[in-house]
């Protein structure tokens, strides 16, 4: 089941901002995600804020869920007022499975957005999507709609993977799906990969690699398993049924991906992703990594303007009913004090490929990087130049990295 929100200062009725955050609103570049949070089945292994048919209990109405987006986008226009983002940079459309609404649907999102604060000439508009929601003549239609960039969860090619993991689309169908956005005339195309599942050999790896690949993708995720409390992989692990993760076989795929993607022409430029070239890498996410501003819309969703952070109420319904009143869908927020955002942009910009400044580290962090340094976790060649950027080692031990260069 979804996860639990953290605790925060209660978010005004009508969801205003202090004066202070909109000051310089998306002056780093601004975003907008999109929450979609139906989905057909629920994967054994996620605690995202997503919910079936069955979980919503006839709660929430697919159907109108688009005018209740539309909704909250007024109620964000109205809070940014004077103030708005010169323009918007990215959408980012994820869920859930957002392909689960009609693409009608999610065309009338984008043109909302476009309406309400101007989308920038060159934004890049991205939809996830499971293989299995998607036909060559949907692909179609959201790329005329405006779509750019489609992020397709492949998660493993090995049947015995998917089935572990509560995939429901058959091996191979999202390669197939890869090559029906380009077909469609995607300009990007995005397929992520889960590694580490319980019960995954180094040949299914190879073979999810292989095939990922053969698709001929521009942009790859891989992400070691996480087993999330309140999930159905855990409490499968908790019986006995399956083993926990292995941290050592987690490290030898990401070796492994590491070797095969670059092999394949691919540069890794965040800690999980790796692109073809440098158009192909997710802005939307470069955004979160840089500190950027983004206006999250949707139950569950995390915005972020001018140093202020909230968060949505879960509950499609609940979140309905508060924009049905006029009021605020926002649980609870946090001012990020400047330690705070110090320790994020540190956490966030050293697992990019670009690294971060050694003088944005205090005197005990320059202390902490020449340690990693001498220790072959940050790059010697990057290092004489000002800054600090992880090594193939230093990836594997990013957390580690991150701790010692924090006060």
């Amino acid at each position: 089941m979804p996860g639990v929100l953290p605790d925060g200062e209660t978010v005004p009725v009508d969801g205003a901002l202090p004066t202070t955050a909109l000051r310089e609103v998306g002056a780093r570049g601004f975003g907008v995600y999109l929450h979609v949070p139906f989905c057909a089945s629920r994967c054994g292994y996620c605690d995202f804020n997503t919910y079936t048919a069955a979980e919503l209990g006839g709660g929430a109405d697919r159907g109108s869920y688009a005018d209740t987006v539309l909704a909250e986008l007024a109620l964000a226009a109205r809070v940014l007022g004077d103030a708005p983002p010169p323009r918007v940079d990215t959408v980012f459309v994820g869920g859930g499975t957002p392909t689960l609404l009609p693409a009608d649907d999610l065309a009338r999102l984008l043109d909302g957005i476009d309406r309400t604060w101007g989308l920038a000439a060159d934004a890049e508009v991205t939809t996830e999507a499971n293989p299995e929601s998607v036909t060559p003549e949907s692909l179609k239609s959201l790329r005329a709609a405006g779509y750019t960039r489609i992020s397709l969860g492949m998660q493993s090619a090995a049947p015995g993977v998917l089935a572990i993991l509560d995939r429901t689309h058959r091996p191979g169908r999202a390669a197939e799906a890869a090559r029906e956005a380009r077909d469609a005339g995607f300009d990007h195309v995005n397929l992520d990969l889960i590694y580490g599942t319980p019960g995954e050999r180094a040949e299914d790896f190879a073979a999810s690699l292989d095939q990922v690949v053969a698709a001929g993708v521009d942009h790859v995720s891989a992400y070691a398993l996480i087993v999330e409390d309140g999930t159905r992989l855990a409490a499968r692990m908790r019986r006995g049924e399956l083993p926990y993760p292995s941290d050592d076989v987690a490290a030898d795929r990401y070796l492994a991906a590491e070797a095969a993607l670059d092999a394949a022409g691919f540069s890794w430029y965040e800690v999980s992703n790796w692109a073809r070239t440098e158009a192909g890498r997710c802005r939307h996410n470069l955004l979160y990594w840089t500190g950027a501003d983004w206006w999250g819309l949707g139950p569950g969703a995390h915005s972020h303007v001018g140093g202020v952070r909230w968060w949505n109420v879960k509950h499609p319904t609940t979140y309905a009913q508060r924009l049905a009143a006029g009021h605020s869908p926002g649980l609870a927020r946090e001012v990020l004090t400047p330690a705070e955002a110090h320790m994020e942009d540190v956490m966030l910009r050293l697992r990019l490929a670009s690294g971060l400044p050694l003088t944005a580290l205090d005197d005990a962090g320059r202390a902490g990087a020449a340690r990693a340094l001498a220790d072959g976790l940050l790059d010697p060649v990057a290092y004489p130049q000002g800054r600090a950027v992880l090594t193939l080692r230093g990836r594997l031990l990013a957390d580690a990295v991150v701790r010692d260069l924090l006060p």
